[in-house]
């Protein structure tokens, strides 16, 4: 039976030197920013390991049987991409170090060309890490600091501005030999033979020599600036920071995104401590746990040759993004991740009900609630609708870990916590189990997680006067909302007035439930459903004058 081909669909092979990575992409609006996966795989085949025997320290080829098991997995992935009806024009074979640097690299890639039709392209060391920093570029809505791509053979550093769809770097990314596994390599050797002090002073002299042939923007080298990590050896360091989180078990199990300071990053003892001390990690497997050492001794490194680093963020984007993320033009890149990702299930009348939803929030505003946030929530604000009424408030809470928008690249953890709480508030917060929402509400503070149950609650009273999303256009106004402060009876009491206009007569915002619904605009206000003390008391006015 013949497969309808996907125009929008691309696949990507991604040949890793610890792993080989697979990928269908759909890359249709409105969605096309946060490159939707359709299908990903992994091929647990380490190019590196076996050029590297334990027992010997001469280079060798790829075994003929490695070379077997690799062009089965690609020519599998060939049926696949066929079966999704993946244009053959739009199949890309990246290989990275591993292949770069084999003895018989032509002869494996000819083989993979025989089995499966595919050229191989071969990344050369700077185009790799510009490519795996434009994979950073795509995991946040902006960018600006260095970035630091850890594979298994070598590491890709450059430094970065990504603001509105431009991408600012440096003209050539440096590599370095000193991958994950490399690294491990030369580490267990180096204790062997009383070396270590030697090693670290090669690398760090590498690094120095790298930071400055960067020539690092004033604009990042004058102060702060973030560090972005990608790969999958630092993805491991990432998840035992994870694991290590003040909040525990961290609330968000997503690492792109996943931020630290710099003394979090740095407390090497601490994070090997992590790995030695427990029987397992999540998402650290044994392989990347024997690597901590050396990923460890190169975080050291880091933190002796480069100095004034703030945030530490840790991406998933790598070459699969970054290939794709390259190829899309300026103003698609510009689009916020959040609210492209809820773009599908936006209601009819989605630009006014978010100005009705604004209208009732009072000036000035926490800024985390940003429009792309704001946005989303009016997106999302019937879609669980369907659901159990009991259910409704744990389906919003987890929507954006383990629900709709697990998936969606680029979404800070900020901004996942504040629309799960608003979700959740807007579905009346009754929830079964409670722990998720109360770590979600550790993450982000006393004070937005009260704005976040505030807010909800202006959302549910918008989507019970607005059933189907739509406002007539040529009708009267049906609802009209103002927020502001004003001074309570005590000194320094401050209190929020929340003013609704309905129409007098009016069906739809006279029936019991849109009452009911007016009335619960005071609940967040009231001393027990503040947040550890934190709100404001709510004073609600009905006016039904439009």
């Amino acid at each position: 039976m013949a497969t309808t081909a996907n125009p929008k669909y691309w696949a990507i092979v991604d040949m890793g030197s610890n792993g080989i990575r697979f990928s269908i992409t759909d890359l249709s609006p409105p969605t096309t920013r946060i490159l939707p996966t359709v299908f990903q795989d992994r091929a647990a085949i380490s190019l590196y390991d076996v050029q590297h025997s334990p027992h010997s320290n001469e280079k060798q080829p790829i075994p003929t049987d490695t070379i077997s098991q690799v062009t089965a997995s690609l020519s599998r992935f060939r049926t696949i991409c066929n079966d999704f009806g993946v244009p053959p024009s739009q199949t890309r074979v990246l290989a990275t170090a591993a292949t770069r640097d084999a003895i018989n690299s032509l002869e494996f890639r000819d083989a993979i060309q025989k089995a499966t039709g595919w050229a191989v392209e071969m990344l050369p060391k700077e185009e790799e890490g510009r490519i795996g920093a434009m994979g950073v570029a795509s995991s946040f809505k902006n960018v600006r600091g260095l970035v630091m791509d850890l594979g298994g053979g070598s590491t890709q550093i450059t430094w970065m501005i990504a603001e509105n769809g431009i991408v600012r770097t440096a003209k050539t990314a440096v590599s370095l030999p000193y991958g994950a596994a490399a690294l491990t390599r030369r580490l267990e050797d180096a204790n062997a033979n009383n070396t270590v002090d030697a090693l670290r002073a090669e690398i760090s002299a590498a690094y120095r020599t790298a930071y400055t042939s960067l020539a690092v923007p004033s604009a990042l080298s004058d102060g702060k600036f973030n560090l972005y990590l990608s790969g999958g050896g630092f993805r491991g360091w990432g998840y035992l920071l994870l694991s290590r989180h003040r909040i525990s078990p961290y609330p968000i199990p997503i690492i792109n995104g996943f931020k630290v300071d710099r003394e979090d990053f740095e407390n090497v003892s601490a994070v090997v401590n992590e790995v030695e001390s427990k029987e397992s990690v999540f998402r650290v497997s044994e392989r990347r746990a024997r690597q901590v050492p050396a990923v460890a001794f190169l975080v050291g490194v880091i933190k002796e040759t480069i100095k004034g680093l703030g945030e530490v963020r840790f991406c998933q984007g790598g070459v699969r993004e970054g290939a794709l993320y390259t190829a899309l033009p300026p103003e698609i890149r510009a689009l916020p991740p959040l609210s492209t990702a809820t773009a599908p299930y936006a209601p009819p009348s989605a630009p006014q009900l978010l100005t009705i939803l604004s209208s009732g929030l009072p000036t000035p505003f926490p800024v985390a609630f940003t429009t792309e946030v704001l946005t989303s929530t009016i997106n999302l604000l019937y879609y669980h609708g369907s659901i159990p009424k009991e259910g409704r408030a744990s389906a919003g809470l987890n929507s954006t870990t383990t629900g709709i928008l697990a998936s969606a690249h680029g979404v800070s953890h900020e901004n996942r916590a504040l629309l799960a709480l608003i979700l959740c508030a807007r579905w009346g917060s009754a929830v079964a189990d409670p722990w998720l929402l109360h770590r979600l509400q550790h993450l982000i503070g006393d004070e937005l997680s009260w704005w976040c149950k505030y807010i909800g609650q202006v959302a549910a009273l918008t989507g019970d006067v607005f059933p189907a999303g739509k406002l007539d256009s040529e009708a009267p106004p049906r609802l009209a909302l103002n927020a502001k402060f004003k001074e309570g009876s005590g000194k320094g009491d401050v209190k929020i007035k929340f003013q609704v206009r309905t129409r007098e007569g009016d069906p739809e915002t006279e029936a019991m439930v849109v009452v009911e619904s007016i009335g619960d605009l005071e609940k967040p206000g009231k001393k027990k459903a503040r947040i550890n003390g934190w709100g404001f008391k709510i004073d609600v006015v009905v006016k039904r004058d439009l």
